[in-house]
């Protein structure tokens, strides 16, 4: 047996693949004689029946089953042993096989992965965001911790501290639901004022457009979907089953033992600097993520290669479940390009600074979620007997390994960035960061 391989160009090859008959011929005939030991055929005694009848009967379809057996084992040996960078799989040249002839040639087209550097010494600097809790914050959110673990008051009639509990129904829209909302999540005086002063049993009658300040929250008051909420222009009635106060629960031992467990926390000063702490952390995960992706989008711009284009269009063609024409390759290739390019410079950075995945990276990685997830029921000092032990059914799941593997490898890309990346860090405050970031307020 014979390979070579041709390059066309930088980006794509044909390795022709030459298979003679001593290469199959001894398992071609092992195979029709044990055949022979074992047909059964009319006329014929089983193991006497002749061996041109064997060969006649099932010759052709031993013969391709072991020649295509013998080229695949070989062509995958031979890209293996040439270390081959592919992209997408080998694609054979298609042309018809009598199966009649003693030597055969296949040939398969070979789309290469591109040569290239990846520079993180970008000329223009990345923002890389610190955020920061600032005291209104800080202190709203003390306050919102003393109105959720406060003592309801059951109010007569409602007023402008009330919290609203009642029916929203609509039914030609089949809309029955009810909801707790306070009277400040209410849009404009004109719907304010529909409120204040009603009693437990009154019915109020109100237009959906511009209830709420925030759409989100009449999604869940009429529980409809979320494109549905986005102006939607309708009348409601709102039966109201209850009003209530809330009165600010005190800032002591016994608080802040609910919310933090027993001695952690022993006065208001820590009170603030735990909800400064947790706030900050899920701050930074949130602006790690915007300087991943913006390192991300300004290398997949501008670290420039050429691509196998045609050959990988082909490829997309008869990759899938279902074989594409060539235009819908086409559109496909588009829309996936931008992903190869991230795909091929992300191995290029993991091989230059020698990052590697390991199982031991993905099941810290898990026993870490597991953790954060445990205190969040309260369950703040898990043993490692526990955290193995649910993270092993964790990993057993395939798609979660994926999944979590993928997060590892954010993670080292991310550490990447911040060492050897040309970085500047913007220090401001959550509302000014969502406004810079995302043009509106929280």
């Amino acid at each position: 047996m014979k390979i070579t391989r041709e390059n066309i160009d930088a980006l794509n090859a044909v390795v022709k693949v030459d298979i003679a008959k001593e290469d199959y011929s001894e398992k071609v005939e092992k195979i029709l004689s044990d055949y022979r030991k074992t047909a059964n055929i009319p006329g014929f005694r089983k193991g006497h029946v002749p061996m041109g009848m064997v060969k006649k009967q099932y010759g052709k379809a031993v013969l391709a089953e072991e020649v295509n057996k013998i080229l695949q084992e070989n062509l995958n040996k031979y890209l293996s042993e040439e270390k081959i960078d592919l992209l997408g799989n080998p694609l054979p040249k298609m042309k018809d096989i009598a199966w009649e002839d003693d030597d055969y040639s296949f040939e398969f087209e070979l789309g290469l992965s591109p040569e290239f550097d990846v520079d993180l010494k970008t000329k223009k600097a990345i923002t890389r965001y610190d955020v920061k809790a600032d005291d209104k914050m800080i202190d709203d959110q003390v306050k919102n911790i003393q109105k959720q673990y406060g003592k309801i008051i059951a109010q007569n009639e409602v007023e402008k501290d009330s919290e609203i509990t009642g029916t929203f129904t609509n039914e030609a829209e089949g809309i029955e639901n009810k909801f707790t909302f306070t009277l400040d999540q209410i849009k404009g005086k004109t719907n304010e004022k529909k409120f204040i002063g009603a009693k437990p049993g009154d019915q109020i009658n109100l237009k959906t457009k511009g209830l709420f300040k925030d759409d989100h929250v009449l999604q869940n008051a009429l529980k409809v979907e979320h494109d549905k909420a986005h102006g939607l222009e309708i009348e409601v009635n709102f039966e109201l089953n209850e009003a209530n106060k809330r009165e600010a629960a005190e800032l002591n031992q016994e608080l802040f033992d609910k919310l933090f467990g027993e001695g952690n926390v022993k006065s208001t000063d820590e009170l603030k600097a735990k909800i400064k702490e947790d706030a900050e952390k899920q701050f930074t995960q949130q602006a790690d993520q915007k300087f991943l992706n913006d390192v991300t989008e300004y290398l997949v711009d501008n670290t420039k290669f050429d691509l196998p284009s045609e050959f990988l269009t082909k490829w997309m063609q008869t990759a899938g479940e279902k074989e594409l024409t060539l235009e819908e390759a086409k559109a496909e290739y588009e829309k996936s390009e931008k992903s190869i390019r991230y795909q091929l410079i992300e191995g290029k950075l993991m091989k230059d600074n020698d990052l590697k995945v390991d199982f031991e990276d993905v099941k810290e990685s898990a026993k870490g979620m597991i953790k954060m997830q445990m205190a969040q029921f309260g369950q703040t000092n898990p043993s490692e007997k526990e955290l193995d032990d649910i993270a092993a059914r964790v990993l057993a799941n395939q798609e979660e390994v994926r999944k979590i593997s993928e997060q590892v490898v954010s993670q080292k890309l991310l550490d990447l960035y911040k060492e050897k990346a040309n970085v500047k860090t913007k220090e401001l405050s959550y509302e000014d960061f969502v406004t810079e970031v995302y043009g509106k307020q929280k």
